[in-house]
């Protein structure tokens, strides 16, 4: 027969070992407060100290983070908090931790009080678990939650948690997070959401509207740019087939340059700072349109330009500089045509500040079919093989695709230096019977041009 005494004192021993392994332990909190001045001036303070947010949407290289400038992270969901609020800490970041409310659009109902009720309840426990770590900069209510949305009884549920996070957490700021600006949901959010403390925008080609519009709505809290980059998938020229042309990480480094110092900077009146979108990689229409990164950590010039606008210095090394880009004899901006396998050529124009070897690698994609909204998961279409691929120096050769539709011609340019450079072309494989004037591509073809 086993001890029982011996068995409760193994399983407190047991529960208290679990208890300390599990339970985060904190420093004391530092606080976090908004004020405004006199003149109407919205400034953010940490621990007593001005502190104009020049963050990095995405958890990931954090030593380049440090290194470029950046002085904060922003998270959209819980996943690996606490991992990433020590690693933060350790490295003199803050975050702004955010709340994944559940999006109407993935099958939440917001008239559903039940549902409701255990979501605050849920995020109650995470801001019990992490309102006094160090890093912690902000609460970050929602990220699009307004994205296709017809319910805007939402915006209770989000005032709800945000009531909650001030009566649990005296000293760390609310923000919440919209799809860009709209004038009927920055009055709803005046109206319903009076515990939000900081609007949250997501914004790209539009930012620099964003400072006149929010004015003209009478918002009378501070803001900051919670996502920016390049021109949005939805905000760019698109060929006769449809499909959008993506900016080359040279035309993108211009866009992050200027729509700093015009429309984040331009604005300290209001605008307590940004979080630059994305500090990482991931599909999204394309395998480059948003990410700063490529899949193995390399940066591009948007980068160097953060760099030079958050430290004021020039890059020890920079990335490659990307000029043009002719597939046939065209360019990105064009609608390329080409007949089933035929003999294409591509050739490249890039120079390189600090003289670095530069290596081109060129690869043919399938359009990708898999387009999703708000940045969900998309999956990444795979490279063509069997097209004879020959590249020399700036140059490529390949035979086109034998199967009629949409493909893109993407060009990687690398360094050797941690740095890369890219573009991608799209364009069309006619039917095999085009040459003979019939078929949809050849209707389409002289219907658009």
């Amino acid at each position: 027969m086993k001890n029982p005494v011996s068995n409760f004192c193994k399983f407190v021993t047991s529960a208290l070992l679990f208890v300390a392994f599990t339970q985060p332990v904190f420093s004391q909190a530092i606080p976090v407060t908004i004020q405004q001045d006199a003149d109407d001036n919205w400034t953010l303070f940490r621990n007593n100290e001005p502190y104009y947010v020049k963050g990095v949407g995405g958890s990931v290289e954090l030593d380049k983070a440090v290194s470029i400038g950046a002085n904060s992270i922003r998270t959209w969901g819980i996943d690996n908090a606490g991992e990433i609020l020590d690693a933060a800490q350790e490295k003199g970041l803050t975050v702004l931790l955010g709340l994944w409310l559940q999006h109407e659009r993935h099958g939440f109902d917001y008239d559903n009080a039940e549902k409701v009720k255990q979501q605050l309840a849920h995020f109650t426990e995470v801001v019990e678990k992490y309102k006094n770590h160090p890093a912690l900069l902000a609460w970050g209510v929602g990220n699009e939650v307004d994205l296709f949305y017809t319910n805007t009884n939402v915006w209770y549920a989000v005032n709800d948690i945000a009531k909650m996070i001030h009566e649990k957490d005296p000293n760390h700021p609310t923000m919440t997070v919209t799809a860009g600006l709209d004038t009927i949901e920055t009055r709803l959010l005046l109206e319903r959401c009076p515990e939000i403390d900081i609007y949250g925008i997501n914004t790209y080609g539009d930012l620099g509207n964003v400072a006149k519009q929010l004015r003209t709505t009478k918002w009378n809290k501070p803001y900051m740019i919670t996502e920016w980059g390049p021109n949005g998938h939805w905000e760019v020229q698109k060929t006769i087939w449809q499909v959008p042309v993506e900016q080359s990480s040279s035309e993108k480094a211009i866009s992050y340059k200027e729509r700093y110092a015009k429309y984040i900077a331009g604005d300290r009146k209001m605008c307590m700072g940004s979080y630059v979108f994305l500090w990482g990689q991931k599909q999204e229409t394309t395998a480059t349109w948003y990410g700063l990164f490529d899949e193995k950590g390399l940066s591009s010039q948007a980068v160097d330009e953060l760099e030079r606008i958050w430290t004021g210095k020039e890059p020890i090394n920079t990335a490659p500089v990307l000029t043009d880009v002719k597939l046939n004899g065209q360019q990105k901006g064009d609608s390329v045509l080409i007949q089933p396998f035929s003999t294409c050529s591509a050739i490249a124009t890039a120079t390189d500040a600090n003289g670095d070897k530069l290596k081109y690698v060129w690869e043919v994609v399938y359009e990708s079919t898999d387009i999703k909204a708000g940045g969900d998961v998309e999956a990444k279409p795979a490279a063509l093989k069997g097209l004879g691929i020959k590249t020399k120096g700036n140059t490529v050769t390949f035979t086109a695709p034998e199967k009629e539709g949409p493909y893109r011609l993407y060009l990687f340019i690398y360094d050797g230096e941690g740095h890369y450079a890219y573009q991608n072309i799209p364009f069309y494989v006619l039917p095999g019977d085009a040459a003979t004037d019939k078929g949809p591509g050849v209707m389409w073809k002289k219907q658009s041009l």
